[in-house]
């Protein structure tokens, strides 16, 4: 941002560190205000939706994969990362904008012997499938907050990394090492062929194979390049 002084988001469904409040989103990145007074009117309004539901607190804090509507100017948008792992809203149609994907972080048995699962959003989900796994990812209509599909954590599957010196990049899930005591490690494969590893934990399941993403991606697809291909592509620009 530049400067002394940066809006801090409040405590909410994303971590401090994997989050990015609203005034930033509109200001900043969408540049549809100003300064934060004028965020704080178009807020006020009850012109922002996260998720479906209105949001009036301009340090709401917004984090991977959900979904920024503004209905006035029927604009929606996803939270992402690009490949350099800042934060990147990708534009969607009204139609992608009704669901979006959620790791499941924890599967634990609750009161009354219910089991639940937690996902990397702070959602708890009662009487889950139980073929989910903590790892995959499940769908959720944003309408009524049910699960409606799974992305199971195998192999041959599309991974999107939210963590670590790789965020951003996208790959095929190719090989996964156990390692006891450790960090499990999986082996990715990108678009352009370049294989990267990172720890499992940081892959969040969001397709079926190369090229069948359930969500629209950011540009390059997450390739990322080296500092001598990006110097050769500024150059052709």
């Amino acid at each position: 941002m530049g400067g002394v002084f940066a809006a801090k988001p409040r405590a909410g469904p994303h971590k401090l560190r994997e989050s990015m409040p609203l005034v930033l989103i509109l200001r900043n990145k969408l540049k549809y205000a100003l300064d934060n007074r004028e965020v704080k009117m178009i807020m006020g309004d009850r012109n922002i939706l996260v998720d479906g539901k209105v949001r009036t607190d301009p340090k709401f804090p917004a984090g991977f994969m959900d979904v920024v509507q503004i209905p006035k100017a029927k604009d929606n948008f996803r939270v992402l990362y690009d490949v350099k792992g800042r934060f990147h809203l990708v534009p969607i149609s009204e139609e992608e904008a009704k669901f979006k994907l959620c790791k499941v972080v924890s599967s634990t048995t609750g009161l009354k012997k219910v089991p639940v699962i937690t996902t990397h959003d702070g959602r708890t989900i009662r009487y889950p499938d139980p073929l989910i796994k903590i790892g995959d990812s499940v769908k959720i209509d944003l309408a009524t907050g049910k699960v409606v599909d799974v992305i199971k954590m195998e192999m041959g599957k599309l991974c999107f990394v939210n963590k670590g010196r790789n965020t951003g990049r996208i790959g095929v899930l190719i090989h996964r090492e156990k390692h006891l005591g450790s960090f499990d490690i999986a082996k990715l494969k990108d678009a352009k062929g370049n294989v990267f590893a990172v720890r499992l934990d940081a892959c969040f399941m969001i397709g079926e194979g190369e090229g069948k993403s359930r969500v629209t991606l950011p540009k390059r697809n997450g390739v990322k390049l080296s500092i001598i291909e990006e110097k050769a592509q500024k150059r052709s620009q």
